[in-house]
């Protein structure tokens, strides 16, 4: 029975006026000793007067805890009427007071204070009925044993307490003594102190008591089950486990398993190779005995992950026409017919055969001319993904090939990151710059190439990573470089290497009129009623301003006239059309760097003119001899390579024995120094093809003879004379045709790389083709003139046009 407001019976005592000290979170029951701690003043108050008058105290629970100035209505009607057993001040000027609980008490009247609460109140009638003993007895027992059950799974009550409880025979002590023990709410506790009929109240704590023993034997099921696994784990571990088994007693989903639920939908739909599927499959399964933190669980999910991803299946179809992509690749790029013609007969042979392996190409060609676009060019053509890989400094062999997995943060290589990046697994794959890999202690990476660039191995490409074969046979693959040189030989064998030499200047000049003019007026906001460039000014800048194989330089003149264009145009409000001329150029672009087709133009001694390829292009090599009065020692300058150097030997020997043939008189060298120089001497120089071109300038300067100014010549000799083929030929002939060379000598094995070069370059060059020196003297060599004192020859270097006469910043070695 609780009490409420006027429905309690007509009192059998008289009031009493106490004072009323307002309680936060504990309800104090009668029987009960407790200390308290007590720091508002005017709860302070109310223990002064209690103590100094000797009343006794109302102790009652406020309704909010939170509250730090309850109102009446905060407080309960109903709670215990208790003494003050002691009462110390501390230093921090709170009192902590020991009390005890007496009796129930309910709340009449608030009467007036104003230091603290002061209320009439009167003490509670327990009910205690003699026909109910037999039911208050078995409560009795049952309560016993409950709270012996209690206090051993709760670990929180003394012993001694159990002891004293089951001493207890007044079955209202009884109650109020165990409900004081019990960890229960606070509204819980208020509701059991305001029941004064005795076996009600020990029917509710019976039933609390029970509730608290159920989730107690949940909380030390929880603790069992994550025990066990306790041992293996970190504290992460544990709390995560804790945390899994609450939602399981809660019934709740488990995302774990809703993660895993999706991995395996995702392996249903996923089309993959069956040795992955295979291997998913496994995963998956190890992933289920796992716990969903642990960093084990991350990695085989991150595995997991990385194999659904992949483009097992994944490929684009080409949706155009061979004519169409043929336009396409006119349409991106002037000029390199032999790509154009390799990727046109692919997509031939692919019409016509279902099953046709990507082709690995290997473009070897100067800077600047078009190879990394053209591959891009390429992917555009054929409707596939285009993915980029630039080899540049790369010397970890993992970059190709991944790392293992038993490495910490451990990922695929390059290969298979771009491969999941495009989507799909015939894309246009580029592999730029692979003359420049390297190597350390972590691996060669080009070996790890090997595999990737056969036709016969890449279709069970394996990374250290996936663990399984994959099929990169699909695959365009399209390499470039500058020179082959530097790739080694197993991986030059495994491509098919397509050379691009430099342009033309015709072909320069088409494709700054077709691409980079355009180009660089969009980039720089200009419109066709703005500018207009001439074909002379176009010539103008690839003569004057550029010296290079490609047209990198040449958009960069370009896209500074433009630049120049529009800051006047904003100036001048851009009212008239600006005419770029071949006179106005310098005006933009200040001084020539170079001069364009400009030879010593004379006939010398001593001084014949070869050519040399570099990795940028052809060049122009002068050759200069001197002789003086000396010992017959030979001087090589210009930085001469070691070859280079035994072609000087070769050239001196064959004239020393051919002396009689060219009237020279016995024992001629012994009493001359020979000094043989190559100017522009920063700038490394080796190769045997300007073998013929050291001995004409030899003869020339030892018969007095002077060599042709307009003639060019290139071919390494041998000690019996004979001129033996070169390479490069090509780009030494485009450097003849820009220095305005008309006679070019040539090895006579060498006349079939002349279908190679360009008709306008030929039409415009007279190509002498001889097999033996002797020819190359007739031609090269003029009548004998009267000439007095052999002249050292000076200014070489200024009359070559291959190289920048204002800068000598760009070396590039050249191979003669």
């Amino acid at each position: 029975m609780m009490y409420d407001g006027d429905d309690i019976e007509k009192p059998r005592r008289i009031l009493t006026e106490i004072p009323l000290l307002p309680l936060r979170d504990v309800v104090v029951f009668p029987h009960m000793i407790v200390p308290l701690f007590v720091g508002r003043e005017r709860s302070i108050a109310a223990l002064e007067s209690a103590m100094k008058d000797e009343k006794g105290i109302f102790m009652v629970a406020q309704k909010s805890a939170q509250k730090d100035d309850p109102d009446e209505e905060d407080i309960y009607s109903i709670g215990t009427i208790g003494i003050i057993i002691q009462l110390l001040r501390l230093p921090d000027g709170t009192v902590k007071v020991l009390v005890e609980g007496k009796k129930r008490g309910i709340i009449r009247e608030y009467l007036p204070s104003d230091d603290f609460f002061l209320v009439r109140a009167e003490e509670l009638a327990e009910y205690d009925h003699a026909v109910e003993r037999v039911k208050i007895e078995a409560l009795i027992r049952s309560i016993r044993e409950s709270f012996e059950t209690y206090a051993k799974m709760t670990k929180k009550v003394h012993l001694e307490m159990v002891g004293a409880i089951a001493s207890i025979e007044d079955a209202s002590k009884l109650a109020d003594v165990v409900i004081a023990q019990i960890n229960a709410k606070l509204e819980d506790k208020q509701k059991i102190l305001e029941i004064c009929d005795v076996p009600e109240r020990m029917e509710a704590i019976y039933e609390l008591m029970l509730s608290e023993i159920e989730i107690l034997q949940v909380e030390e099921k929880i603790k069992r089950r994550v025990k066990k696994q306790m041992e293996k784990t970190q504290k992460d571990y544990y709390l995560n486990e804790q945390m899994r088994a609450i939602q399981k007693e809660m019934g709740e989903k488990d995302e774990f398993r809703n993660e895993i639920a999706e991995l395996e939908k995702r392996l249903k739909q996923k089309k993959l190779s069956e040795e992955a599927h295979k291997k998913v499959k496994q995963e998956i399964k190890k992933m289920q005995m796992m716990a969903p933190m642990s960093a084990e669980a991350t990695v085989v999910r991150n595995y997991i992950d990385w194999l659904l991803d992949m483009p097992w299946a994944e490929k684009t179809e080409n949706k155009y026409t061979l004519k169409e992509s043929e336009a396409i690749l006119e349409e991106d790029h002037y000029g390199l017919k032999p790509v154009k013609e390799r990727i046109i007969e692919y997509l031939a042979v692919q019409t016509l055969i279902k099953k046709n392996k990507g082709p690995i190409l290997c473009l070897v060609g100067p800077p600047g001319v078009g190879k990394t676009s053209i591959a891009k060019s390429v992917a555009r053509a054929t409707n596939r993904k285009f993915v980029r890989f630039s080899l540049g400094g790369v010397r970890d062999e993992a970059e190709i090939r991944g790392h293992r997995r038993t490495y910490i943060g451990a990922m695929p290589g390059k290969i298979v990151q771009l491969l999941k990046k495009a989507g799909t697994n015939n894309p246009v794959f580029c592999l730029d710059e692979v003359d420049k890999l390297s190597s350390d202690f972590r691996g060669d990476p080009s070996s790890a190439l090997l595999e990737v660039l056969d036709p016969e191995q890449n279709n069970a490409f394996n990374d250290n990573y996936l663990e399984v074969d994959y099929d990169l046979s699909d695959i365009m693959f399209i390499t470039t470089a500058n020179v082959l040189q530097t790739i080694p030989a197993p991986l030059q064998d495994r491509m098919e290497v397509i050379r691009l030499a430099g342009y033309t200047e015709p072909e320069k000049l088409n494709i700054a009129k077709r691409f980079l003019v355009t180009k660089e007026m969009e980039a720089n906001g200009l419109k066709k009623e703005d500018v207009f460039f001439t074909d002379g000014s176009l010539l103008t800048i690839i003569r004057q301003y550029t010296r290079e194989a490609g047209v990198r330089n040449l958009e960069r003149e370009i896209a500074s006239i433009c630049r120049k264009v529009a800051k006047k145009i904003v100036e001048d409000g851009g009212k008239k059309r600006i005419r770029i001329s071949s006179k106005s150029v310098q005006g933009y672009l200040s001084v020539p760097k170079f001069r364009h087709g400009e030879t010593e133009g004379r006939d010398e001694v001593g001084l014949a003119i070869g050519l040399a390829w570099t990795e940028v292009g052809g060049e122009l090599l002068a050759i200069e001899v001197s002789i003086m009065q000396g010992t017959g020692k030979l001087t090589l300058t210009g930085k001469l390579g070691d070859v280079m150097q035994e072609s000087a030997q070769a050239a001196l020997t064959y004239v020393r024995a051919r002396a009689s043939q060219f009237g020279l008189p016995e024992g001629f060298y012994k009493e001359t120094d020979i000094h043989v120089h190559v100017p522009e001497g920063a700038i490394p120089k080796d190769g045997p093809s300007a073998g013929i071109t050291m001995a004409t300038s030899i003869a020339s300067a030892f018969m007095r003879r002077k060599v042709r100014g307009d003639l060019a010549m290139t071919g390494e000799i041998t000690l019996r004379g004979r001129v033996l083929p070169i390479g490069g030929l090509k780009e030494k002939l485009l450097a003849a045709h820009r220095g305005d060379i008309r006679k070019v000598i040539i090895p006579k094995d060498n006349e079939k790389d002349l279908a190679d070069v360009p008709a306008n370059v030929l039409k415009n060059l007279e190509i002498i083709l001889v097999d033996h020196v002797d020819e190359v003297l007739k031609i090269a060599l003029l009548p004998r003139e009267e000439v007095k004192e052999p002249e050292v020859l000076a200014g070489g270097a200024a009359m070559v046009p291959a190289r920048n006469v204002l800068s000598d910043s760009t070396q590039v070695p050249l191979q003669s």
